[in-house]
């Protein structure tokens, strides 16, 4: 009886500790600048492909990867579009585009992590952007962590993309001229576990 006893309140104690080991294991990971890059590809008329990244990002990822939980904050400088080609530069800052001037940062926030055994395959969301928001789902082409040898710290990340239609957020320069509605989005990102 007394070992039954014993044991009983080892479980006891097992159970009542269980929500507690389960959210020790969701860290926050800060999204390295250096290591991520969000860039766009659209069809020029159908014919070549206009390409161009934006400047700089910062967010954080809460990830969980025992209970497949996540959450993505992820903050885009508009500012700093880029495509290598100023005047286009210009015209994308402009209000035919993104309007900088009055919406100088995009937003994506997901808290539903889709996963493939013990990785992330799939990521889904708000974008909001020209102050619109629509439901975005960020595909993995790859996802890993692993244990960073310079920052002695866990470091997560993998390439992302999704194709969406710029018309959502009120980018219709173009589309009565037949410049494609769709945007293929790349998101290369890594985060250091905190």
């Amino acid at each position: 009886m007394k070992h039954y006893n014993l044991a009983l309140a080892a479980a006891t104690a097992v159970l009542a500790l269980a929500p507690s080991l389960s959210q020790a294991q969701s860290a926050t990971y800060a999204i390295d600048p250096t290591h991520t890059f969000a860039t766009f590809e659209a069809l020029h008329f159908g014919t070549s492909t206009n390409r161009g990244r934006f400047g700089k990002n910062s967010g954080t990822v809460q990830f969980d990867r025992a209970g497949k939980t996540g959450k993505v904050e992820l903050t885009l400088d508009m500012t700093g579009i880029s495509t290598g080609v100023a005047p286009f530069d210009g015209h994308l800052r402009g209000a035919d585009f993104f309007d900088v001037a009055n919406h100088p940062t995009a937003t994506f926030v997901s808290d539903r992590f889709v996963f493939n055994g013990n990785n992330v395959s799939e990521v889904s969301g708000t974008l909001t952007m020209r102050g619109k928001s629509a439901p975005v789902t960020l595909k993995a082409v790859r996802f890993n962590c692993f244990d960073h040898p310079m920052l002695k710290r866990e470091v997560c990340g993998g390439d992302f993309e999704t194709t969406l239609k710029r018309s959502q957020w009120g980018v219709n320069w173009g589309l009565t001229m037949g410049v494609p509605d769709d945007t293929r989005v790349l998101i290369q990102v890594e985060a250091v576990k905190q």
